[in-house]
């Protein structure tokens, strides 16, 4: 199975790491093929095994021993990225428009259907959120930095787990990569 592991965390504050040290961290768990995708957490490899939740244990103890920190991990196969990258959770004019950004952001499970109305119901002139499946994606019409959205009340309200965010332009990178 070929797969990406989406680091949290890697290479912000004091986490610094070199990516030929994390490929190494990944080969010394016996993955074949690992590579990485620029220096923000992104690890592309080969396993035999089939079990992505025990895989995503496997690597955050594994980093978490040899790193001295946890490191949170969301694996997804190549079907998955697949799946994320050919998304279209927004409208198309929204999905076409170059001043917009789109981040995905990733989740170890699927969130509660309650939540995941409660996030999708917080719209602003400014930002847009749909929830698929194991991923929420996050509209912004301008730069991601100038939303204001993490400030509402509201969405102090949604109980969202740990995750980890990629823009959508970089799922779609890493899907291609996969498919190689």
């Amino acid at each position: 199975m070929r797969c990406v592991a989406l680091l949290r965390g890697i290479n912000l504050g004091n986490r610094r790491l070199k990516m030929d040290v994390l490929r190494a961290h990944f080969e010394a768990l016996k993955f074949r093929h690992v590579s990485t995708f620029i220096a923000s957490g992104n690890v592309l490899f080969e396993t035999s095994a089939r079990d992505a939740a025990k895989l995503e244990t496997q690597i955050e103890r594994h980093l978490a021993k040899t790193l001295g920190y946890p490191v949170d991990t969301f694996l997804r196969n190549a079907d998955e990225m697949a799946a994320v990258a050919a998304a279209k959770p927004f409208p198309p004019a929204e999905m076409a428009s170059e001043t917009n950004t789109i981040n995905v952001v990733f989740l170890k499970e699927t969130p509660h259907p309650a939540e995941a109305r409660r996030l999708e119901a917080i719209r602003t002139d400014y930002d847009a959120f749909r929830v698929i499946g194991r991923e929420f994606y996050w509209l912004t019409r301008g730069r991601m930095s100038a939303s204001t959205v993490w400030e509402l009340p509201e969405i102090k309200l949604v109980k969202l787990p740990n995750s980890t965010m990629r823009n959508l332009n970089t799922c779609q990178k890493l899907a291609a990569l996969l498919a190689e």
